[in-house]
């Protein structure tokens, strides 16, 4: 077989219910592997997660071998045409086969934008080396992104996968074993269990073939983290690298505001004390240079609410979140002052004691008893329940590219963004 350094692509082969493409990509490895060929690198791409067309996660996969590219990339065809769920209408696969890398620009413009297939074959003429497509093959954009990608700040992912005749029976865990894992790894891997709903949240609930999966800092993290927990035996299992948990999809948001389907950071100034709604949502509005931005914590995030409703108007905050029917969904935001609410009431009389009553409009007050009057109002302050710093949604309504604060949040500075922030993105 002829030897060569290459990088193989898929995306886009689940559906809402079912199969996963993380599965996929591990029986390729494992397969290419057992025919001679060197795993370097298999990575967990996550893409925009505003993607209206994604079937689940909105994660692509990518293997960086040695070995045969033509035979891998007839064996990734011959795997997705019997195991994606074709039957299903969003599910149009794409294989990307890839001798060198391809520049990281269309990866950007992909976890943190919009791309079209064009824009996918485009990079794929004129990098990349095999290619093929199903039904509409939208997965070209997710399977070409995961070749380009580029992990400035990345994780790791033990992804266990469920042995073939178990998937349509209940996944037996022991729960107490998911929490005790967490408790003993932590912040190392984050993730695992939801304090607030005592349950783990890295079990999927779909009949997919996942059995579970451990997010974390070092594939030492996530294995040991691994060896604390009872359940049913893996089938097999699979060390992804990932951009998870990174904000890789956030941007700057500049120009003449935010655009639907971009996920944003944007510091500014709450305008209006925050409300609850209907269906328990929590929304207020934000002021950043002229523009008004309606911001919202929705009642899968719980407690997160509680730190919203707690933010007065005049606050300075530094939002994060996706832009979605005019409305930014609030994955954290960093709080940077929690100054004390100004309380004016009426003045006590020096003389009487009594508290004076309004004299009428701008005319200060006026004691009932003797008549004197004063102009200013007496002030108190209210106690914050809130306390400068960083606020995040739970474990289980945070999306798979959002930082946890567990990974080390550092005060913002507005003149000095991290590299996965930066704001010429889409440009």
């Amino acid at each position: 077989m002829n030897q060569s350094h290459f990088f193989i692509g898929i995306d886009d082969t689940d559906a809402p219910d079912g199969m996963c493409t993380t599965w996929l990509g591990t029986i390729l490895a494992r397969m290419l592997q057992k025919s001679g060929m060197q795993l370097l690198c298999a990575r967990l791409v996550r893409l925009n997660p505003t993607i209206p067309y994604k079937t689940r996660g909105n994660a692509a996969i990518s293997l960086e071998m040695i070995g045969n590219a033509e035979y891998a990339f007839s064996l990734a065809c011959d795997l997705v045409a019997r195991n994606a769920v074709l039957s299903c209408q969003n599910t149009n696969p794409g294989i990307v086969v890839s001798i060198k890398k391809p520049p990281s620009d269309f990866y950007w413009k992909a976890v943190s934008g919009i791309c079209t297939i064009e824009e996918a074959i485009h990079v794929i003429n004129k990098h990349c080396l095999y290619h093929k497509k199903y039904k509409l093959g939208r997965g070209l954009i997710g399977a070409t992104a995961a070749i380009c990608s580029e992990f400035p700040d990345k994780t790791w992912e033990f992804l266990a996968y469920r042995n073939q005749d178990r998937l349509m029976q209940r996944r037996e865990i022991e729960h107490e074993s998911f929490y005790l894992s967490e408790k003993l790894t932590f912040p190392h891997t984050w993730d695992t269990w939801d304090e607030d709903e005592g349950h783990p949240v890295c079990v999927p609930h779909s009949y997919d073939p996942v059995l579970y999966g451990i997010r974390g800092d070092t594939p030492f993290s996530v294995t040991r983290a691994v060896s604390f927990i009872i359940s049913e035996p893996p089938g097999m299992f699979q060390v992804w690298e990932t951009n998870q948990g990174t904000d890789a999809h956030l941007v700057q948001c500049m120009g003449e505001g935010p655009e639907e389907g971009i996920s944003y950071l944007i510091q500014g100034k709450v305008l209006s004390n925050p409300v609850t709604g209907k269906g328990g949502h929590v929304s207020f509005i934000l002021l950043t240079g002229k523009l008004e931005i309606l911001c919202m914590a929705f009642e899968p995030t719980k407690k997160f609410r509680d730190a919203v409703r707690s933010l007065k108007a005049g606050d300075k905050i530094l939002v994060m979140g996706s832009y979605l029917k005019k409305t930014l969904n609030l994955e954290k935001f960093y709080l940077f002052n929690a100054d004390p609410v100004p309380l004016p009431h009426a003045p006590l009389c020096p003389s009487c004691k009594k508290r004076m009553t309004s004299a009428g409009l701008r005319k200060g007050y006026k004691c009932r008893i003797c008549g004197q009057r004063e102009r200013e109002p007496d002030m108190a302050y209210e106690r914050r329940t809130i306390h400068p710093g960083w606020y995040e949604v739970p474990p289980g309504a945070r999306r798979h590219l959002a930082r946890p604060l567990a990974r080390g949040m550092a005060p913002p500075d507005a003149t000095c963004l991290p590299i996965n922030q930066r704001s010429d993105r889409l440009s």
